[in-house]
């Protein structure tokens, strides 16, 4: 198992970190998307992304990282929907 989670990991931390590298998976895959000019595919990716690490910021209870999640994913929705 990767060091972050440790043998004796509570079930919440085994949460935390499936959550934040499936978000980080995500992350990456749009922007690589991005690159690809695969649009809109890169902005669904990075809203899975999106709210994924806000969930972990939630789950840490870190309000830093649920402010530039929520911000970021408010200005995506805004720019989605403009169009």
């Amino acid at each position: 198992m990767p060091s972050d989670v440790a043998l004796g990991a509570t079930s919440r931390e085994r949460l935390v970190f499936a959550v934040k590298w499936t978000a980080s998976a995500f992350q990456i895959m749009g922007y690589t998307a991005t690159a690809f000019g695969w649009t809109p595919w890169n902005l669904y990716l990075f809203l899975v992304g999106v709210l994924g690490w806000f969930a972990v910021g939630a789950l840490w209870n870190d309000k830093a990282l649920m402010l530039v999640h929520i911000v970021a994913l408010g200005a995506m929705i805004v720019g989605m929907t403009t169009r």
